[in-house]
């Protein structure tokens, strides 16, 4: 038995519901761009990091800078309640885009991560806006 067969793998039921939880928390960097590409941009992107002039010098186009520790119920009624945030930072070694999710869930608002941050935007090949 390989180290990969040792735990059995989940029934499918128990597959299903798990995968549609982490897609009900996340997204992916090919996902955004394909939904912005499309016109179909129906969320708002956070950029959860950074100083204003690292903002200035990369992000991803259409991204609102807003570190997360400016994310506050005021700065938030900008927008309807209902509003779905999907929020990013630096990449997988960056837990800015978690910080971020957390005070938005815990304000009541919808949020997704894009998972992969910059980095994941940078892999695509997708291009970066500057300001």
């Amino acid at each position: 038995m390989s180290t990969v067969t040792a735990i059995p793998a989940a029934s499918p039921e128990e597959a299903i519901a798990h995968f549609q939880r982490r897609l009900s928390v996340e997204t992916d960097c090919a996902d955004v761009y394909s939904s912005m590409a499309s016109g179909e941009t129906d969320f708002v992107l956070l950029h959860v990091v950074g100083s204003s002039e690292v903002f200035n010098r990369r992000h991803i186009p259409g991204a609102i800078h807003l570190p997360h520790r400016f994310i506050t119920a005021e700065r938030m009624a900008e927008w309807p309640p209902e509003t779905l945030f999907v929020v990013y930072c630096a990449g997988p070694h960056c837990n800015g885009a978690d910080r971020a999710a957390l005070k938005l869930a815990q304000s009541g608002r919808p949020v997704k991560i894009m998972i992969g941050g910059i980095t994941g935007w940078q892999d695509e090949g997708f291009a970066f806006a500057t300001t």
